[in-house]
């Protein structure tokens, strides 16, 4: 059982089937799940999803990791391969022992100097390693990994994160920020397959986007990137941002255009938020219940997107929801993460029927929780301590608003991670 407070969340039968349904959804984006699926070793060949890798044709072997849940993936595959891995390098915020494979534990969201120093030493590694076509490299690519893999153009550490942590709360979406992030960085945006030219490169992608878009997933360190600088620029004018940086054009970068870095790069998406929606969509059905889903690119502001979602929810139905929102932080110190305040403000548009949770698949929502519950006991909870929602969400205090309320999800970090996902469940009968 991956939550660890289900019993106490359990409060209804309707929490019960929203509980059994996150459940459902953990399970199957796990690494051992996935990666058995999709990666396989037999007579010298190496079946990645759909594509076929002969061992034969190459004299070595590397696997390079970065992101969320890279360490738990990357472990798996060293495994598979056994004697036929050369050597790896993985960065991770959760830890792995390995056999060949040399970890380095990460940070995130923000980067720090262990991620550009591990950075600095992979891209050093593989210059002295002379790649050639007669090599492979297998690439792990989780959520998380523009701030683990970081390799700044010309700006300081110190000055990528304050673009990053202003990023964060700009309300800007993954999308808008990647394409900013891209052209800082001589690794993101198809920066590192120009590092790894001529080898052999095969990128497994475990999306945290919504909609899936490879060339943005992690800043597609192996996709050609079809952004420009002033695309960036004019996002950051965009947030009012630009001038409040202090950048300039000189410390971006176009990033690689010339195809023959790219012709050898074969980009798979492994698993994406479709695979925790269709789960849940199953053990809905399994349960008796008709649900849809509504979209796995969902995107929006945590705190105005509640209402629509739980209008569009039929009665004795679930709605499935997978995406990722944004908030625009207003408090000076709050506490929480995107999936929380949106609950948080939905609050005031759910009746007795309705229970929405939404949260993070890596177990961590900016906080200790991954998400949190709403309903109508989460209201006679805040009634009977005398707290008001709004309150909390004006200040972008989710966090001790469920605290109070004992609704936040515990999971711990989770080893997987492909965005955010909403459950709502409406039963009139």
């Amino acid at each position: 059982m991956f939550i660890k407070n289900f019993d106490n969340l359990a409060k209804t039968p309707n929490r019960k089937i929203v509980l059994e349904l996150i459940e459902a959804a953990l399970s199957s984006i796990q690494p051992e799940e996935v990666i058995n699926k999709n990666v396989k070793l037999e007579n010298n060949k190496l079946f990645i999803n759909d594509k076929t890798f002969n061992i034969e044709n190459f004299d070595r072997i590397f696997l390079l990791g970065f992101g969320k849940g890279s360490a738990k993936n990357s472990k798996l595959i060293e495994g598979k391969l056994g004697g036929k891995l050369t050597e790896g390098f993985v960065i991770d915020t959760n830890s792995e022992n390995f056999a060949k494979i040399k970890f380095t534990q990460g940070a995130h969201p923000l980067p720090s100097q262990q991620n550009v120093e591990f950075t600095d030493s992979v891209i050093k590694r593989f210059k002295d390693l002379n790649l050639t076509e007669r090599d492979l490299v297998i690439i792990v690519v989780c959520g998380g990994g523009s701030a683990m893999l970081v390799h700044p153009y010309r700006i300081s550490l110190e000055k990528k994160i304050e673009v990053g942590k202003a990023l964060l709360e700009s309300g800007a979406d993954i999308i808008e920020m990647n394409t900013i992030r891209k052209h800082l960085s001589t690794v993101k945006g198809g920066g590192l397959s120009e590092i790894l030219y001529p080898s052999n490169i095969a990128t497994l992608i475990f999306s945290d986007v919504p909609g899936n878009d490879l060339s943005f997933i992690a800043s597609g360190p192996t996709v050609k990137d079809h952004t420009t600088v002033d695309d960036a620029i004019e996002l950051l004018e965009k947030y009012n941002l630009w001038e409040k940086l202090e950048l300039t054009r000189e410390e971006f970068s176009e990033n690689p255009k010339d195809d023959k870095y790219f012709e050898n790069v074969s980009n798979l998406l492994i698993l994406s938020n479709l695979t925790a929606l269709s789960a849940m969509q199953k053990k809905a059905q399994e349960l008796g219940l008709k649900a849809e889903i509504f979209s796995d690119k969902f995107q929006g502001i945590a705190r105005e997107v509640g209402k629509e979602l739980v209008e569009k929810t039929s009665d004795n139905s679930v709605l499935l929801v997978g995406g990722e929102t944004t908030v625009k932080v207003k408090g000076e110190h709050g506490q929480g993460g995107r999936n929380q305040e949106l609950v948080l403000a939905t609050l005031q548009f759910l009746n007795e029927k309705t229970v929405i949770s939404s949260f993070d698949s890596d177990g961590w929502d900016n906080s200790r929780f991954a998400g949190a519950f709403g309903d109508h006991k989460t209201i006679e909870r805040a009634n009977e301590l005398g707290v008001e929602p709004l309150k909390f969400l004006e200040t972008d205090n989710s966090l001790e608003f469920f605290e109070k309320t004992g609704d936040g999800i515990e999971t711990g970090r989770l080893p997987s991670n492909v965005s955010d996902l909403i459950i709502i469940l409406k039963i009139k009968d």
